[in-house]
């Protein structure tokens, strides 16, 4: 430790006083050939002597200030803050705030905590009850099989085949009334206030091996619009198996018509509907593209009309097929209610 070049200097110093000490120099030898006093060297000693490790060259743990919450107030705010407020701890409330929470904590404990002591106490142990995560569990029976098919087809596509993710976005022209504008410290700065000047519906399909999307924008989403679309996939890949990984809206099904029983008959039987599970759409790989083209183009963006909404849209997809088209490096985890293969891992086995 004396010779290490990491070693910090209190350290190196009370290590060498150890070394010193060994080689059978006296405290007061010691201390001047170290250069402190006769007291420090007889105090490392003396912790040397009871502790003969390197670790028991460090500072001990100071003990600092007794603590004046009681042990019972802080699980009492503990345990409040892992349940849901109701009206009687918390009036017209569906989220705990630190403020709400003392109230409710003196009220049950009589202690009163200040917010800032609320805030010290949960964020030692790692709990935020005013944070709110949004989720959605698939009720599908056959999620796990569905799964497993959609993810199947991602990682072991057929030879020769076509896998393409289809869906539809929204898309809504607004224009915003004063220019964005950059503002002190780079900030941005957007106008909240809009007009708004209509909607459409983006049609788009990305191939899962080169990245490539193909996009229509249109009036409505109606299934005569979803046909025409897919006949435009079916002439872009004439001869070969397309396999489609698609959510479970309605216009994705036969329906009365039949339609896509028909569509296929009348394309050869090359194309393979996929159906991601109910309330799984984000299984579907064109959820990715949309997120980039959310951020990229439409968050931020003023539209004066529903044509230059559309030209934007499109103008994006062809620059991303020309100088950004890559395919995802896709994953998924799920929880242990919804997955019943890592509920399957944890259960005890036999030896």
């Amino acid at each position: 430790m004396v010779r290490a070049s990491k070693t910090g200097q209190l350290i190196a110093l009370r290590a060498r006083i150890i070394v010193l000490l060994g080689d059978g120099f006296g405290p007061t030898a010691v201390a001047r050939r170290v250069g402190c006093s006769p007291r420090v060297v007889r105090k490392w000693q003396r912790r040397w002597l009871e502790n003969p490790r390197p670790r028991g060259l460090h500072d001990a743990g100071r003990t600092g200030r007794p603590g004046r919450v009681p042990v019972t107030v802080r699980l009492e705010l503990v345990r409040l803050a892992c349940e849901r407020p109701d009206d009687q701890k918390a009036p017209f409330r569906d989220v705990w705030t630190y403020a709400a929470l003392a109230d409710a904590v003196a009220a049950s404990t009589g202690f009163r905590l200040s917010v800032s002591e609320v805030g010290r106490i949960l964020r030692f142990e790692l709990l935020r009850p005013h944070h709110v995560k949004q989720w959605l569990h698939s009720s599908d029976p056959d999620f796990t099989s569905k799964a497993e098919r959609v993810s199947d087809i991602y990682l072991n596509p057929p030879r020769n085949a076509v896998v393409v993710c289809v869906d539809e976005k929204p898309l809504q022209a607004l224009e915003r009334i004063h220019d964005t504008h950059v503002g002190d410290r780079a900030r941005v700065r957007y106008e909240f206030e809009y007009k708004r000047h209509g909607t459409s519906a983006l049609l788009a399909a990305f191939d899962t091996r080169t990245g490539h999307v193909v996009g229509h924008v249109v009036r409505r989403r109606t299934a005569a619009a979803l046909l025409a679309f897919m006949r435009e996939i079916a002439r872009r890949h004439p001869r070969r198996p397309i396999y489609v990984v698609w959510d479970n809206l309605n216009i994705h099904y036969d329906g009365k018509d039949n339609r896509w029983t028909e569509f296929n008959a009348r394309h050869g039987g090359r194309f393979h509907f996929i159906y991601t599970p109910k309330h799984a759409s984000w299984l579907n790989q064109i959820e990715i593209w949309f997120s980039i083209l959310q951020r990229r183009i439409l968050r931020y963006g003023s539209f004066k009309s529903r044509e230059e909404l559309s030209e934007r849209v499109l103008a994006f997809i062809a620059w991303w097929n020309e100088e950004d088209a890559h395919p995802f490096r896709w994953t998924w985890r799920t929880d242990r209610a919804q997955d019943p293969r890592r509920r399957e891992d944890e259960l005890p086995r036999a030896a």
